[in-house]
């Protein structure tokens, strides 16, 4: 394939935010073939593995526990490369245009190519790959960092059998799996490998689930998903005097991970992780905590011309529908689903359907509509009330990708839909079972009355 077909930097706005990033395009087979020797690498010789979600709370997670074992690496070299990354010509040297496309072309001559922005590696833009200040920084710790999502767990368990230690420590940060089943096998191997398992979370456990986890011999601690992140449940959790600046990580951490919005740090620490590798992240946060360097503002600033583009983009194509008593905006693109969901809420949408080019969807709620993981759990996915991923199973080829690209995802949009319908369509019933048992209460009451 000619690469320049693939590169952010030779397309237009309105075209390569309809399409995946480069990773993509990236055979699964040579990615595994990557992602298996880089594991071997992190993982021999480690003391400690840490197996977490790679966005700002599982990183969290990572950070306190290399600072609970004193296995930090040393910053300045990560702040070396990222001031590195940063051109002369900044976000404010951009001339003003008058259309979005116009921008993005402006911002692309000082910018370097960019990542896809999600909240899954399905868009091929894996963080941790991505920026690596150093090529070797993943074998540097003695605590083993391993980051995975949701869907490849078990993939991270079965390389840490292959790979570790006997008698090491292994944590599970900001994880949960959908059920016990597809991880069964490797977790109960691992107990029985290593010294100890603890597990951190604070998503929505299945009881079963949570129940078979702990049964297997995992120390396992879930928060409360609306008031905790998972860095709350590890800093809690963790038996140790950590600083101050600890807490302060978490708080804001929480502040994105929960959508509270009040703290404008988090925004900053959500598009770090996002943007930098894992190691980078662990490292600087271990070292600044919410308190971002200098350094990183600038690589912030200049990242952000292009996601502002993309969020315009995004929210522009936008349509709104009617599903029972909610208004539910669907659009497309490959953007930041959090912001884009923000803006289509103040445009009066109750629920906000993000279809990314990948082929996955990011749906998020609002203080009307907190079944957010109930739609994505009808359409092979999950999450939280308010935020929740999935990947609808409808892609047999890539002549079915074509389609996806072109009509800006209809097939995948209509089957989100149909769920959102199913779910209107439950709540209606449940709503209808508690007015008639209200009734009923007050028709018993009334008749006890008149007995007496």
């Amino acid at each position: 394939m000619d690469d320049d077909l693939i590169d952010d930097d030779l397309i237009p706005l309105s075209r390569r935010s309809k399409l995946p990033g480069k990773g993509f395009f990236y055979p699964d087979s040579l990615d595994e073939e990557r992602a298996e020797q880089r594991a071997k690498e992190t993982i021999e010789g480690a003391e400690t593995v840490v197996i977490a979600d790679g966005d700002a709370d599982g990183l969290a997670c990572a950070a306190m526990i290399r600072e609970y074992y004193g296995a930090e690496l040393d910053v300045a070299a990560f702040e070396a490369a990222i001031e590195d990354r940063v051109p002369e010509t900044g976000p404010g040297d951009v001339p003003e245009a008058e259309t979005v496309e116009e921008v993005a072309a402006e911002a692309a001559e000082a910018a370097e190519a960019l990542e896809s922005e999600g909240d899954e590696a399905e868009d091929g833009d894996d963080g941790d790959d991505a920026e690596d200040p150093t090529e070797d920084a993943h074998t540097r710790s003695s605590v083993a960092l391993v980051s995975a999502g949701p869907y490849s767990l078990d993939d991270a368990f079965e390389r840490v059998l292959a790979y570790g230690e006997p008698d090491l420590d292994l944590y599970v940060c900001d994880l949960c799996p959908d059920e016990y089943a597809w991880i069964g096998d490797e977790l109960e191997a691992l107990a029985e490998q290593a010294a100890a398992i603890r597990w951190f979370d604070h998503h929505q456990w299945d009881d079963a689930a949570a129940a078979a986890v702990r049964e297997a011999g995992v120390d396992l601690v879930v928060g409360e998903s609306d008031e905790e992140c998972t860095a709350d449940v590890t800093l809690r959790s963790l038996e140790y005097d950590f600083d101050e600046q600890w807490a302060e990580l978490a708080a804001v951490t929480r502040d994105h991970d929960l959508w509270l919005k009040e703290d404008p740090r988090s925004d900053d620490l959500a598009d770090y992780a996002h943007w930098s590798g894992a190691e980078e992240y662990v490292t600087v946060v271990g070292a600044y905590g919410a308190d971002l360097p200098d350094s990183v503002g600038d690589f912030l600033a200049h990242r952000r011309v292009e996601k502002e583009n993309r969020i315009e983009a995004a929210v522009g194509r936008a349509t709104f529908q009617a599903v029972g008593d909610w208004s539910v905006a669907v659009t497309y693109g490959r953007c930041s689903q959090n912001e884009v969901a923000e803006r289509l809420r103040k445009q009066g949408a109750d629920a906000a359907v993000i279809v990314k080019p990948a082929g996955s969807a990011s749906i998020r709620g609002s203080e009307d509509f907190q079944r957010a993981h109930e739609v994505a759990g009808k359409v092979n996915g999950g999450g939280h009330p308010q935020a929740a991923g999935c990947k609808p199973d409808i892609y047999d080829d890539m002549l079915d990708y074509a389609q996806h690209w072109t009509t800006e995802g209809q097939a995948t949009r209509k089957v989100i839909l149909s769920a959102f319908e199913e779910v209107a369509e439950e709540a209606a019933a449940e709503a209808e079972a508690e007015e008639a048992e209200a009734a009923e209460a007050e028709a018993a009451e009334a008749e006890a009355e008149d007995t007496e």
